[in-house]
């Protein structure tokens, strides 16, 4: 019998044909909802390769049941949704995209700064709904971009990519991150600070670190005390990085200017969730790399992964 992958969620044919040449290909029939956890439990149980997205939690639980499972590949950077530690003891590698969703998630990222700092979310919804009345001298303004001070958190590939960005708005960067890097304060005449540096003199933060045992909860009551009140914060990353309850708070007080919000701590998020009611958060579905190109290129990347396990060769980007 050919080897055999399950797919967690509907994709594109296109993507999926070539795997289908070479393999027994069984995938999920929804790309909104997520596979129920019974079925992917005994899809686990019975095939050679898993494709996963990022809200696909793949805990030890699930992968006791896997018998024949060689490889996860995850669409996303992030893969703190897989227990990697429970993949490693069984033998499972496991890979994820990096790479061709850098520039696709700084454009995001920088958009969400735009549309936060302007308040651009408040200016379209009173315009839809007959709340220009006239021009007014204070009526819907914002916080600068240009010339003000970016806070990076987290300088990888995304962040370098955001600081590029930045420069074209001529702000000046500081940033934080588990280690300094020389090389690139060099290229970009950025500054190394501590976390709570930035908070306090930067004019608006973009998170971007990884979620880690480190990174939980890094932003909370105290953390978002020290931004200005005119500051936004821009989360990137993934949800459980910011304590949500905290920053409600914050925005409700006018503690902070805005924030903008592309992950969550549980994805999907309800409607009804309390940040959703503050006038001054921009919220998106965490759609940091969500363009054609960029969802094609992941796709393929996880495709040749697979290829590369199944006939017998290491794959690229291999976390696991």
């Amino acid at each position: 019998m050919r080897p055999s992958v399950f797919i967690t969620r509907k994709l594109p044919e296109k993507m999926v044909a070539p795997l289908r040449e070479k393999f027994e290909v069984r995938m999920w029939d929804s790309d909104v909802s997520a596979v129920r956890r019974s079925i992917l439990k005994e899809e686990i149980s019975q095939v050679d390769a898993l494709w996963t997205v990022v809200s696909d939690c793949i805990d030890s639980e699930l992968l006791e049941a896997a018998e024949q499972l060689k490889v996860i590949v995850n669409m996303g950077v992030g893969f703190n949704n897989i227990d990697t530690g429970a993949a490693k003891e069984k033998g499972i590698i496991v890979t994820n995209t990096p790479d061709v969703l850098t520039e696709t998630t700084a454009d995001l990222a920088f958009a969400l700064l735009l549309a936060t700092a302007r308040r651009l979310n408040r200016a379209e919804r009173e315009l839809r709904h007959g709340g220009w009345l006239s021009w007014t001298p204070m009526g819907f303004t914002g916080m600068d971009v240009g010339g003000k001070t970016l806070g990076i958190i987290g300088m990888g590939r995304i962040g370098e990519a955001v600081m590029r960005r930045a420069r074209g708005f001529n702000m000046r960067v500081l940033y934080h991150n588990r280690s300094q890097k020389e090389e690139v304060e060099q290229k970009y005449g950025c500054e190394y600070v501590t976390l709570d540096q930035l908070l306090e003199r930067a004019d608006h933060v973009v998170i971007l670190a990884p979620f880690t045992e480190e990174t939980a909860g890094m932003i909370g009551q105290r953390e978002l005390g020290l931004m200005k009140k005119t500051a936004t914060l821009i989360s990137m990353s993934r949800g459980g990085i910011v304590d949500e309850e905290a920053l409600y708070e914050a925005l409700n007080d006018e503690i902070i200017w805005g924030a903008g919000l592309d992950v969550w701590e549980k994805e999907p998020v309800s409607k009804h969730h309390p940040l959703l009611t503050l006038p001054n958060v921009t919220a998106l579905p965490h759609i940091g790399s969500a363009t054609v190109e960029t969802r094609e290129a992941m796709m393929r990347m996880n495709a040749e992964a697979i290829v590369d396990v199944l006939e017998g060769r290491e794959p690229n980007n291999r976390v696991v």
